[in-house]
């Protein structure tokens, strides 16, 4: 891939690429990753990918579904591990403060219009099967604090995880830092993550491909994901 195609192009000034020449590895690199990947959907609810609901936004949310979709079908082909992240186990729960923690939102935001469907269910093209795990993690922005998923990886021996979601600057980054921290690789198909701002979207996946993982395209995902099928 041409460092012309990743998503950040013209957003990062020629310096700041440059300083990373120094001790970092290229922008345009094969992706680095191990031959047990799972895939992690981190927060794909309806209350994200759709705008009906105060932190959803549809421009980009809808995209995203369907890259997430197709990334889906290739891993249940491959029968990788999939699991996905939602904020609580009841759609409808009544969160404590102490559980919504310190999030800088609008803690009194407008009623939704009524008959509104529940936010917190995963949108329903990307519908885990029933035998993929989903992860109820909080209101925390990572996969990983607080929640079993660490523990899950190891039972399936995986090596690797790719990670999808909303929103790419807040919970998507945070599970892709503490992946890297538990010393997993990380592969993030770029066409799967969505922000509601495209700043914040395109530099947070540069900063994560400088020093964390490997952002590629969806298309590299799926075939990084076929040739671990058949080695």
């Amino acid at each position: 891939m041409s460092s012309a195609s990743k998503p950040w192009t013209g957003v990062i000034p020629e310096d700041d690429l440059a300083s990373f020449g120094r001790g970092f590895d290229s922008q345009v690199r094969p992706i680095t990753a191990g031959v047990r990947p799972a895939v992690l959907v981190v927060d794909m609810t309806r209350a994200f990918v759709d705008s009906t609901y105060p932190t959803g936004w549809s421009p980009t949310g809808g995209p995203a579904v369907d890259a997430n979709a197709d990334l889906l079908t290739a891993a249940r082909k491959a029968e990788l591990p999939i699991f996905f992240t939602r904020g609580y186990p009841e759609p409808d729960a009544k969160v404590h403060p102490a559980e919504r923690g310190r999030w800088k939102v609008n803690s009194n935001a407008p009623p939704l219009p009524e008959g509104t469907p529940p936010g917190d269910v995963i949108a329903e093209k990307l519908t885990p099967l029933p035998h993929e795990i989903v992860i109820d993690k909080g209101a925390r922005p990572s996969g990983f604090f607080g929640t079993p998923l660490a523990s899950y990886l190891t039972y399936a021996g995986c090596d690797t995880v790719i990670v999808t979601g909303m929103t790419t600057s807040g919970c998507v980054r945070a599970t892709v830092l503490d992946a890297f921290q538990y010393n997993l690789n990380v592969v993030v198909p770029y066409e799967c993550c969505a922000d509601r701002c495209q700043i914040s979207h395109k530099v947070s996946l540069f900063d994560m491909h400088m020093k964390y993982a490997d952002v590629v395209s969806l298309s590299e995902t799926i075939d990084y994901i076929k040739n671990v099928r058949t080695t």
